[in-house]
């Protein structure tokens, strides 16, 4: 990787990490320079302007989660059932929170504060997400892995909002993702 590479990673690295504590609103080009040993004119070097560096760190963040998921999904034997597709499914999104938390987080947290431009942007790769695990929870309601009547939009934002809450609540070192994959999973699809 070139140093130009590893620097430009760098900034990225730094800003999310901003934009996860600071926010979209209260993150300064400034902030992020300190935060990266460097001066604010050089930040621009890299990037335009705080919204492209903003921007990135939202595309980077579903990125790594949409991708984890369908790698997670698709190594799942069609043997094994749809429970089983669900629970890698869970399980990829929450080790990519996790892992990525500061990515992650802050296009969680602060998707709501960006300037509408940027929002409309992302959509299509925010809904290509969301139709992504609505297949999913289709495909496995069809097969009679989960409850026939359940409504799934609302099943899919309550998941989405379990596992992204996690990256408030879990401690590190209490549970690694796979064993609150199968928590999770056991609590929101098994029948008492």
């Amino acid at each position: 990787m070139l140093k130009s590479d590893r620097t430009r990673q760098r900034i990225l690295n730094t800003a999310a990490q901003e934009f996860r504590k600071r926010g979209y609103a209260g993150t300064k080009v400034n902030d992020i320079a300190f935060a990266s040993n460097m001066r604010a004119a050089s930040i621009y070097y890299y990037f335009e302007s705080k919204d492209q560096i903003f921007e990135e760190v939202l595309e980077i963040g579903l990125k790594l989660v949409f991708d984890a998921v369908r790698k997670a999904v698709d190594a799942v034997p069609a043997s094994s059932g749809h429970r089983a597709r669900l629970q890698a499914a869970v399980e990829a999104h929450l080790r990519m929170l996790h892992e990525y938390g500061d990515y992650s987080s802050a296009n969680i947290r602060n998707f709501g504060q960006t300037p509408e431009e940027i929002q409309l942007r992302q959509m299509e790769q925010r809904n290509a997400y969301g139709e992504y695990w609505r297949d999913l929870l289709a495909a496995a309601r069809d097969a009679g892995a989960l409850q026939d009547r359940a409504n799934l939009s609302l099943l899919r934002m309550f998941l989405f909002g379990a596992m992204n809450w996690t990256l408030e609540w879990v401690k590190p070192g209490k549970m690694n993702s796979s064993e609150l994959a199968r928590e999770l999973c056991r609590t929101m699809f098994d029948e008492s």
